[in-house]
C-alpha cells in the first residue's frame, strides 16, 4: 500500500511538472519586451471645450496606438481631466497611461502627486524652449524689480506656466512677496506685490501699456508675436530661466516595455509623412526629442523653479 501511495506521489508530481512546463512554453516563446496591451490612454488637463479637445487628439493618439503593435489592434483612447490633481489620480489608478503638459502642471503630477514621469521634451508650436518675461511701459516711473512693492503686476492666467507660474516663482525667489488682488479692490500694501489676472494676452499689454498696472509678464513667444508698435512701448525688467515648452510622461508603473516602445514611436514620428502630418495638425508640433540633461537632469531643472517647502 505505501508502495502504490509512493507511486501515485511521483507521477503525480511528474504530471504537475509537464503541465507546468506546457502552460509556460507561450510566455518562453514571447519576444523579450514584445508590447502586451489592449488600450492606450492619453490624458489631457482642461476645463473647457473636452469634447472638442478629445478631437483635436484623436488622429494622434491614434497613430501611436497603431503604431504600438503589429500582431494585434490597440485602441487609443482620450480621458480629459479638468485639474492636474485629478489628472494625476486617473495615472495612479492606471486609466491614463502618458499624458502632454507645460513644466508646472507636469512637476505637480510627477513630483508632487508622484504618479507620473518624464520621457520627452515636446516641440509644439515649434518651440523646444521658451522664457517668462516681466516687463513695463517703457516710460514709466518702473526701472527694476525692487520697484514693484505697493504696486500690482498682471499675470496671464491661472493655469499658465509662463504667463504665472513661472514669474511669480522668479519673484518669489528673489523675496517678493505677493498676494492676489481684484480689479474691484485693488488695494496693496507697501510690503507686498499684487498681482490681477488678464485672461488674455492682449489685455494683459493693454493693461500694462494703458497704466492700469505697473507691469505684466507673459512669454518670450508672446512678446514676438507683438507688433512693432507695442514692442517699442514695452520695457523689459527681467528674464526667467529657460524650460521646455512642453513635456511628455508616463505613468510612473508603466511596463518599461511599452514605455521604450512609446519613445520610439514619438521620436520617430516627424521622419514619417503620416506622422508628421499628424503631428503638424495638433499644435503645430514639429517633433518630439530627448530630454535634455536625461529625465533626472530635467526633473531637478523643474524641482529648482518650481519647488515651493511651504506647499510640500
Amino acid at each position: 500500500m505505501r508502495i502504490q501511495m509512493r507511486k501515485l506521489k511521483v507521477s503525480y508530481a511528474i504530471a504537475t511538472f509537464l503541465v507546468g512546463i506546457v502552460l509556460g512554453l507561450p510566455a518562453l516563446g514571447q519576444t523579450p519586451g514584445r508590447v502586451e496591451t489592449k488600450t492606450l490612454t492619453l490624458g489631457i488637463v482642461s476645463q473647457i471645450h473636452q469634447k472638442e479637445i478629445e478631437e483635436h487628439f484623436r488622429d494622434f493618439v491614434g497613430y501611436v496606438a497603431k503604431k504600438l503593435s503589429s500582431a494585434s489592434a490597440i485602441e487609443g483612447r482620450i480621458i480629459i481631466a479638468p485639474a492636474p490633481p485629478e489628472l494625476a489620480a486617473l495615472l495612479a489608478d492606471k486609466k491614463v497611461d502618458f499624458y502632454m503638459e507645460s513644466p508646472y502642471p507636469t512637476y505637480v503630477i510627477n513630483d508632487v502627486h508622484g504618479a507620473g514621469k518624464l520621457l520627452l521634451r515636446r516641440w509644439k508650436g515649434g518651440m523646444a524652449e521658451y522664457r517668462a518675461l516681466i516687463f513695463t511701459k517703457r516710460n514709466s516711473a518702473m526701472r527694476h524689480l525692487d520697484d514693484l512693492p505697493g504696486k500690482i503686476i498682471v499675470f496671464e492666467d491661472p493655469g499658465s506656466t509662463s504667463g504665472y507660474f513661472l514669474p511669480k516663482f522668479f519673484l518669489s525667489r528673489r523675496g517678493l512677496k505677493l498676494s492676489e488682488k481684484t480689479r474691484t479692490e485693488p488695494n496693496v500694501s507697501p510690503g507686498e506685490v499684487g498681482y490681477i489676472f488678464a485672461y488674455s494676452q492682449e489685455a494683459l499689454v493693454d493693461l500694462v501699456l494703458e497704466n492700469q498696472v505697473a507691469a505684466g509678464a507673459f512669454s518670450d513667444d508672446d512678446y514676438a508675436a507683438l507688433d512693432e508698435k507695442k514692442k517699442s512701448e514695452i520695457a523689459v525688467l527681467a528674464e526667467t530661466d529657460r524650460l521646455p515648452r512642453h513635456l511628455l510622461s508616463v505613468r510612473k508603473d508603466l511596463a518599461p516595455a511599452l514605455a521604450k516602445r512609446l519613445e520610439e514611436i514619438l521620436l520617430s514620428m516627424n521622419e514619417d509623412p503620416e506622422g508628421r502630418s499628424i503631428l503638424e495638425r495638433t499644435d503645430a508640433t514639429t517633433k518630439f526629442d530627448p530630454l535634455p540633461g536625461g529625465e533626472e537632469g530635467m526633473r531637478r531643472r523643474l524641482l529648482e523653479t518650481f519647488y515651493s517647502p511651504e506647499k510640500r
